[in-house]
């Protein structure tokens, strides 16, 4: 699968990954936040001692940044996207061709998993979609 992204997109990418060595897969970018997809095993790095590093890129930026760890398969990319709710379950049900991801997260924390605004699901459909094809993020 090819990503497009967008200028803007790249240019966080190169700044982020000048500023803390990691080189991120992937970055969404909204109004007032940007979206990195961090390699698997790298996010202690991209986040750095005490959160300083991301402090530093967010500074840098001048806006806001969210790090999701990649992974390699749907359900577990799925659960890192709603990071840091506690996911139970993902689900993963195809009709007609469309393919949507059902996830159980404990009653405490759906509204992390939904965001100000329904930002973190949004970022988790845009991402799956975008990286297994995945076509909705239901909460279950």
């Amino acid at each position: 699968m090819t990503l497009t992204l967008s200028d803007e997109a790249r240019q966080y990418i190169g700044a982020f990954d000048e500023a803390t060595g990691v080189t991120p897969v992937d970055c969404l970018v909204d109004d007032d936040r940007a979206v990195f997809l961090i390699p698997a095993g790298e996010m202690g790095a991209a986040i750095g001692p005490d959160g300083r590093t991301v402090d530093a890129v967010e500074e840098r930026l001048g806006t806001r940044v969210d790090l999701v760890e990649d992974a390699d398969e749907p359900a577990a990319f799925v659960a890192n996207c709603l990071a840091p709710a506690a996911v139970r379950n993902v689900t993963l049900s195809t009709q007609g061709g469309s393919t949507v991801a059902y996830v159980e997260v404990a009653q405490a924390d759906r509204g992390v998993a939904i965001g100000a605004d329904g930002e973190s699901i949004e970022a988790a459909r845009r991402l799956a979609d975008r990286h297994f094809d995945i076509d909705d993020v239901q909460l279950a």
